[in-house]
């Protein structure tokens, strides 16, 4: 197990263990770590001496870069395999936590609603640090609270395949995610990804809105087959994350939407024999 301190997973404003499509991220064994300004500065989350960087062709997507980049840091005792970032080292460099490691970039791995960060694995030094699965298992030092929320909220942001909404509010220090009707926290792509997690220790039905949306088993959970709607328009899903700035929860629509700033919105979420998965 290796653990990343909750004074280095403060520096950034939001962060996943589970939400993406990639078995890196399986078992929440890869954090993403969203620094706050897409394209801007990747700041490090370990120190140690770089040990190689490698350039990497993307998936084509009209809206990202058709390169994305591997970086790998020997931080002693593991190597730290850190991706979506355009390097500003090179092998023998040494890093501190928090110094730039370049520049982020858009990455055709991402879904166009996916803001820019860093995707930070670990592995032990005899392990292929290549693969993009293997990561030791990970924990992050920090504790997330739970914000329940009734579905209802207001259109504050929109992109071509994301609304995000100014609901739910709150006024909680740290980091916080939206609560299951249980009170857990949750994190993942609900449901458009085959798994999710909880990020407070959860075992058994994991519930949302009023309808049991997965089960959890030592912290990961497997979604059920539901959809998300909202004012009965079909989302993808809800994007589940980590968050210590502004929060609100973020609607995906991967083939588009009309919503517009200002649109009230209620989100409900009901068991369909037809789920959305991505990837």
């Amino acid at each position: 197990m290796v653990t990343l301190a909750g004074e280095v997973v403060g520096r950034y404003e939001r962060f996943s263990l589970y939400n993406s499509p990639y078995s890196a991220h399986d078992r929440g064994r890869a954090v993403d770590l969203y620094p706050g300004e897409n394209g801007g500065p990747a700041p490090s989350p370990v120190a140690g001496e770089v040990l190689d960087t490698r350039t990497v062709r993307c998936p084509p997507k009209a809206y990202a870069v058709d390169e994305d980049h591997l970086i790998l840091v020997d931080c002693g005792d593991v190597v730290a395999r850190i991706l979506h970032v355009d390097p500003g080292v090179e092998a023998g460099d040494e890093v501190a936590v928090g110094e730039s490691l370049g520049t982020l970039v858009r990455s055709g791995f991402f879904g166009q609603w996916v803001d820019d960060h860093l995707h930070v694995g670990f592995r032990d030094p005899d392990q292929n640090p290549y693969r993009a699965s293997g990561s030791l298992p990970l924990a992050l030092g920090v504790d997330v609270a739970g914000v329940a929320w009734d579905g209802r909220g207001t259109v504050v942001e929109t992109g071509p395949t994301h609304a995000l909404l100014d609901a739910p509010v709150s006024n909680r220090a740290g980091f916080v995610a939206l609560a299951s009707d249980e009170g857990v926290p949750l994190d993942g792509g609900l449901a458009h990804y085959g798994g999710g997690g909880t990020l407070a220790p959860h075992d058994g039905p994991v519930s949302l809105l009023g309808t049991e949306v997965g089960t959890a088993t030592g912290g990961d959970v497997a979604w059920h087959d539901v959809g998300v709607w909202a004012n009965d328009h079909r989302a993808t899903g809800l994007s589940l994350f980590a968050s210590r700035v502004a929060f609100g929860a973020k609607l995906v629509f991967h083939e588009g939407h009309q919503f517009e700033a200002g649109d009230d919105v209620r989100v409900r979420i009901d068991a369909t024999g037809e789920p959305i998965r991505l990837g």
